[in-house]
């Protein structure tokens, strides 16, 4: 098999992973089991983006931010804030766009507020709010704005 070939299929496969967590981040209610599928294929999809030959800090970011969501969707605190930790981390230091960074502390403020502390997950919120100001895309910053609108709802 050569590298190219390897390389497009880890890129499918952490495509479809995260499509498919997607899929079951939509549904209303989950079962135990579509939760448990949730949290491997996110896991499954950020390993495929990692081995992808020129894969990004953005993909990084990405990635870390979902494996943060399902853990939160899951209950799972402190997993979730591990994650959002790892993705404001990669986010900041390659300086990616004020989208990906304002994810990554919609995610810490998620993961805060599942834990119960509610004083950092509102400073977090603020952050994220500081850097949807600055995302151009109305759509991108309109998505954003009501995540965390849904925390605060929380």
């Amino acid at each position: 098999m050569t590298t190219t070939t390897t390389a497009f299929s880890h890129k499918k496969l952490a495509m479809n992973s995260f499509n498919a967590v997607w899929d079951l981040l939509d549904l209303n209610e989950r079962t135990k089991e579509e939760e448990e599928k949730m949290i491997h294929l996110a896991h499954a999809s950020f390993y495929h983006w990692t081995q992808v030959e020129g894969h990004t800090a953005k993909n990084l970011s990405i990635g870390y931010w979902q494996l943060s969501r399902v853990y939160a969707t899951a209950g799972l605190g402190e997993r979730s804030l591990y994650y959002a930790e790892q993705c404001l981390s990669v986010s900041l230091e390659n300086k990616i766009e004020p989208f990906y960074i304002g994810y990554a502390y919609e995610a810490l403020s998620r993961a805060n507020a599942l834990l119960g502390f509610n004083d950092r997950s509102i400073e977090q919120a603020e952050h994220a709010s500081e850097y949807a100001k600055e995302v151009v895309d109305e759509g991108s910053k309109e998505m954003l704005i009501k995540d965390l609108q849904e925390i605060v709802r929380n």
